[in-house]
């Protein structure tokens, strides 16, 4: 664990003091965010924050193989992460042209598809669903293709489309990431396997990432993640949840409840945890494309109808929007690692409790909030 805790830090401090330098990159090349309507900020501000989390992850990296215990794995621990770098790097240099060159929707579209091909090449892919009974389902390779492209590409744009408020693209992942982090430590433990993989350590890594982008992020932003962080952030997300599916049959994985309790979600965690993770997103972009398609119009049209908006409009300030929608993901993808790992009443009544904390944080607290509202600012608390 301390050695992971290092990984982290590493990557926080190296993505903290790149930003400067990426800022000041973007403002010298003219990738800066102007004024648009559906946008949220009042100035504009410069964009390339993808390109400090990609050194703070790189850093990390290099520092991970000189650790004691985690360079004393497997070899196929560093090469997977290392290959996962190489196509966040790809993904994230397309980004980088877009926040200075804005190019087309199908243009990035394809540099999606290219990044997630060269994950495949490297063999890094969906290549089997293991069942209930022991048995596996085998994908064709074609199919295992398609499939991995579709996930990477799907939680690229989802993170993308998420990242509308100061803070928020990077706190989502970041709790997801340490979510994720969670599932890959502790499931290796109940079971004695070892605690070195890919996915603990690229998850790692990656909270550290979004955790030193934060402070330059958070609202008032100096800088913005841009696609070159986004897309970054979607695919190593995604790709970190395919490399477990590699490492272990997950038919042998149970948590520390019996296989009839919650072990069957233990098997399909590597699977619906990605979902979970990015639930938020993933809904904010299901919505807008049916919104958008409904309208007549293409589903990459931008608007100011997502999730973060309709907040804003309910009463929200810029930040309390923001930590609400930190606590949808928390609630969801932290329920999820912890319905699957443990069970008994505790469990059942925490995430009772989570869930009304959520509810009355999204919906009793501006309502309190607005002006005249019942104890406006002194029973809920302070405004922002």
């Amino acid at each position: 664990m301390r050695e992971y805790a290092l990984v982290f830090l590493v990557a926080a401090a190296v993505t903290y003091l790149l930003t400067v330098i990426a800022r000041e990159i973007a403002l010298r090349s003219g990738a800066v965010a102007g004024i648009r309507d559906r946008d949220v900020h009042d100035e504009p501000i410069p964009y390339l924050g993808g390109l400090a989390m990609l050194g703070g992850l790189g850093a990390a990296y290099v520092v991970a193989k000189e650790l004691p215990f985690l360079s004393r794995s497997q070899d196929l621990v560093f090469q997977d992460a290392l290959e996962v770098l190489i196509a966040g790097a790809l993904i994230c240099a397309l980004g980088v042209l877009d926040d200075i060159f804005e190019l087309d929707a199908l243009t990035k579209l394809g540099g999606q598809v290219l990044a997630a091909g060269v994950l495949v090449a490297f063999g890094i892919q969906f290549n089997y669903f293991f069942l209930p009974d022991g048995g596996a389902f085998s994908l064709l390779p074609s199919q295992g293709a398609l499939l991995t492209a579709f996930v990477v590409v799907a939680t690229a744009n989802a993170v993308n489309f998420v990242d509308g408020l100061d803070g928020l693209a990077a706190g989502v992942v970041g709790i997801g990431a340490v979510a994720f982090f969670a599932f890959c430590y502790q499931v290796t433990s109940l079971n004695n396997l070892t605690l070195a993989t890919t996915g603990a350590l690229l998850s790692a890594a990656l909270a550290g990432a979004c955790a030193g982008f934060l402070p330059h992020n958070f609202n008032p932003a100096r800088i913005f993640m841009g696609d070159s962080g986004s897309m970054l952030l979607g695919l190593m997300l995604s790709a970190s949840v395919i490399t477990l599916t590699q490492q272990f049959n997950p038919a042998d994985l149970r948590g520390s409840t019996p296989p009839s309790d919650v072990g069957w979600l233990v098997m399909f965690l590597p699977v619906l945890l990605p979902v979970a993770v990015l639930l938020v997103p993933l809904v904010d972009l299901v919505l807008a494309v049916v919104r958008r398609t409904r309208r007549g119009q293409m589903f990459y049209h931008p608007d100011k109808q997502h999730l973060h908006h309709r907040l804003l409009e309910i009463g929200h300030s810029h930040r309390r929007a923001v930590l609400v929608l930190w606590l949808w993901t928390g609630l969801v993808a932290g329920g999820t690692v912890l319905a699957s790992l443990y069970g008994g009443p505790m469990v059942w009544l925490s995430l009772g409790a989570m869930t009304v904390v959520t509810v009355i944080g999204t919906i009793v607290i501006p309502i309190a909030h607005r002006p005249g509202g019942v104890a406006a600012g002194a029973s809920v608390g302070a405004p922002d």
